[in-house]
């Protein structure tokens, strides 16, 4: 959703509270696409603070489905998190100095998708895990070792044991 701002900036010490439905079904990603599970709507308090800054509150509470890191089974991912920026004023227009660009800032429009999804990027999970002890998925076969164990042989050896490997190898054949 786009909100004008140009009559916010018109006016010293204005503010404006917005009740925002996100309009994402999905966040891409380089890693992926993630489907939105469930999303709540943003309440932004947006304000301009003696006609030299802009700032812009709100809270971001969305779940998302985002594989396991170790057996790639779906898990409901819940991210939250707070919008805190404060813009410079500049000539009638907002500029935020930490970035060099504002994407979600365009001239006197504020996209709000495009706020919340730099909010969750920022926010993302550095590792999911389905549970605590996930035992992941075989490297040799591919099952899913939460569900069943296979029979597969994954002790990896050290390379330079190899040649030594191979006679035990021999002896076993015989």
């Amino acid at each position: 959703m786009i909100i004008s701002i140009s009559d916010l900036l018109k006016t010293v010490n204005k503010e404006e509270t917005h009740v925002v439905e996100i309009e994402m079904s999905t966040i891409k990603s380089r890693l992926g696409e993630y489907p939105i599970r469930e999303k709540h709507p943003v309440s932004l308090l947006i304000k301009n603070v003696e006609n030299k800054k802009l700032q812009i509150k709100g809270e971001v509470k969305i779940i998302l489905d985002i594989p396991c890191s170790r057996c790639l089974e779906i898990v409901p991912t819940a991210i939250e998190c707070s919008i805190d920026k404060e813009l410079n004023i500049d000539n009638g227009s907002a500029v935020d100095e930490d970035m060099e660009t504002t994407d979600y800032l365009i001239g006197f429009n504020l996209d709000v998708d495009k706020l919340v999804y730099a909010e969750i990027l920022v926010n993302w999970p550095m590792k999911v895990l389905c549970k605590e002890d996930c035992k992941g998925i075989c490297k040799v076969c591919g099952t899913n070792l939460n569900k069943k164990e296979c029979g597969c042989q994954r002790t990896e050896l050290d390379p330079r044991m190899a040649a030594i490997q191979e006679v035990f190898n021999k002896f076993k054949e015989v």
